[in-house]
């Protein structure tokens, strides 16, 4: 059964959460674990290849093209793995997932809420991230 560590830092950027996580996940994976990490960020936008790279940062590209959080660079160095889309989403790829939902029907004509369909979407993208490993470390931006 996946263990979860989740690490936060309230509302604020550039505490150093990421590379705490990262740490974290490599003294781990010295102990024999597996270890794999995920990167919720709370901004609406769909991931950071449109941002400014002076209000957000550098984008990190995966093996598999998504644009994602400078941070999950620094996870694949620290943890010496290749990290992929289901390593990071933002509010408004959750969103987005769920309201393609509602459109398709899959929700039966229910009102679509924060609770249980927008919390429902974020489990099981944590639950994706965690398969198969003994530990997962959950990183919540502070964008």
């Amino acid at each position: 059964m996946t263990k979860y560590i989740f690490v936060t830092g309230g509302v604020l950027s550039s505490l150093g959460k990421g590379i705490t996580a990262a740490s974290v996940g490599t003294l781990l994976k010295q102990t024999g674990l597996d270890v794999s990490i995920l990167k919720m960020d709370p901004y609406l936008n769909m991931d950071p290849g449109t941002m400014s790279p002076l209000e957000h940062g550098e984008v990190f590209v995966t093996a598999d093209g998504a644009e994602t959080d400078l941070d999950l660079g620094h996870y694949e160095r620290f943890l010496n793995v290749d990290l992929s889309k289901k390593n990071n989403f933002t509010t408004g790829q959750v969103y987005h997932t769920v309201l393609t939902k509602e459109r398709k029907g899959e929700y039966l004509g229910k009102t679509i809420q924060v609770i249980p369909h927008i919390v429902g979407e974020v489990k099981q993208r944590i639950f994706e991230a965690g398969k198969g490993k003994d530990v997962l470390i959950v990183e919540l931006g502070g964008t």
